[in-house]
């Protein structure tokens, strides 16, 4: 019997887009960190984006890298490391972003004590606002770097649009090109990684307008939904619908659409707001702000309404459309990155692979 709620992934499609993007960076000499993080470690999607193409697999858990040791690319952690995680991340992780010189002083040392060298990207801050050092301290880090004896610093990264919304640009992503030539002549070394973000990079690559020496990016959503970050624009030659979200309907009467009483806090300390459209047909789903924000859902049928939900149900107005529902039947529902970040985490909703 099939189990609901549940997200759909159509591994196909996400191998075509793999595939597709990949090929697209080459073009550029750009190899692609194949991102899994919104799908908590599945290793289903890890294969899938290994046969696609990617050079590397990234994740910001190690408990999601460690599931991957059988797979034959280096592993990325793309959060910044936890001192309470340094040997874990030495013994599963083969490259880590870095911004802390404590932390890679420790990195060092717990490598030494497991005979392995750990290789660092050290992240750059560019405006973004979120991790990285501030250029005029990175020669003081490249020396420090340089006196370790387990520690290779295998290249530098920025990340941009995630926190502070800084689009890429020439401008910005060429600082990380300067920085570069500038370690490289000083300390007569060879940077092999230059990563220039993730998928909101992805507009500047369609315009041909990506600083020559940026040779990696570090891609999630846009291997899942087609679109880069930056503006929100799909891909041509991608697939857009690769996952989908399907819920029962567990309650279905006509009721009216604003409460009688006097209205005060809800479960979650909010006030809700009502609009009075009198007596309307309302479903109630096996689904709640538990597993899913209600604000990144989009009904597939576009005569449904998202009324709001509580910790387990979720609420529309079903009363335009021509479909007719009944108790048990299943709604469906488009899927952005927050959503499927949220949906993939919680244990209630079930994850099929097709």
């Amino acid at each position: 019997m099939t189990e609901y709620p549940r997200v759909v992934v159509d591994l196909n499609k996400i191998r075509e887009n793999v595939k597709f993007l990949t090929k697209k960076c080459k073009e550029s000499q750009i190899d692609v960190v194949g991102v899994t993080k919104v799908f908590s470690g599945s290793i289903e999607i890890a294969k899938t984006l290994v046969e696609g193409g990617i050079k590397y697999l990234g994740d910001s858990r190690v408990e999601n890298l460690k599931k991957y040791e059988n797979l034959d690319v280096p592993k990325v952690m793309i959060r910044l490391p936890m001192r309470s995680q340094i040997k874990e991340v030495i013994k599963h992780v083969d490259i880590s972003l870095n911004s802390e010189i404590s932390t890679i002083a420790l990195l060092d040392k717990e490598a030494g004590k497991q005979y392995r060298v750990h290789r660092i990207i050290l992240m750059l801050e560019l405006g973004d606002l979120r991790e990285g050092v501030l250029p005029e301290d990175v020669e003081d880090y490249v020396e420090q770097i340089n006196s370790m004896k387990n520690i290779k610093l295998e290249g530098i990264g920025v990340n941009l649009t995630c926190y502070g919304g800084i689009i890429p640009s020439f401008d910005n992503l060429g600082q990380l090109e300067k920085i570069s030539n500038l370690i490289e002549e000083k300390y007569d070394l060879k940077l092999n990684i230059i990563s220039g973000g993730n998928s909101s990079s992805l507009d500047l690559l369609w315009k041909n307008n990506m600083p020559p020496k940026i040779n990696n990016l570090r891609l999630g959503e846009s291997l899942i939904f087609g679109r880069e970050t930056a503006y929100g624009k799909e891909l041509e030659g991608c697939f857009y619908d690769s996952v989908k979200l399907e819920v029962e309907i567990i309650e279905l009467k006509e009721k009216q659409s604003y409460p009688v009483g006097e209205i005060g806090f809800n479960a979650f300390g909010e006030k809700p707001v009502f609009i009075d459209r009198g007596k309307r047909t309302r479903a109630i789903l096996a689904i709640g702000k538990q597993d899913v924000d209600q604000s990144n859902l989009e009904a597939m049928d576009k005569k449904i309404i998202i009324l709001g939900a509580s910790s387990d149900h979720l609420v529309l107005d079903v009363t335009e459309s021509k479909n007719k529902y009944q108790v048990g039947d299943i709604v469906k529902f488009k899927l952005n990155y927050g959503s499927l970040l949220q949906l993939t985490t919680s244990p209630y909703v079930k994850k099929v692979f097709d």
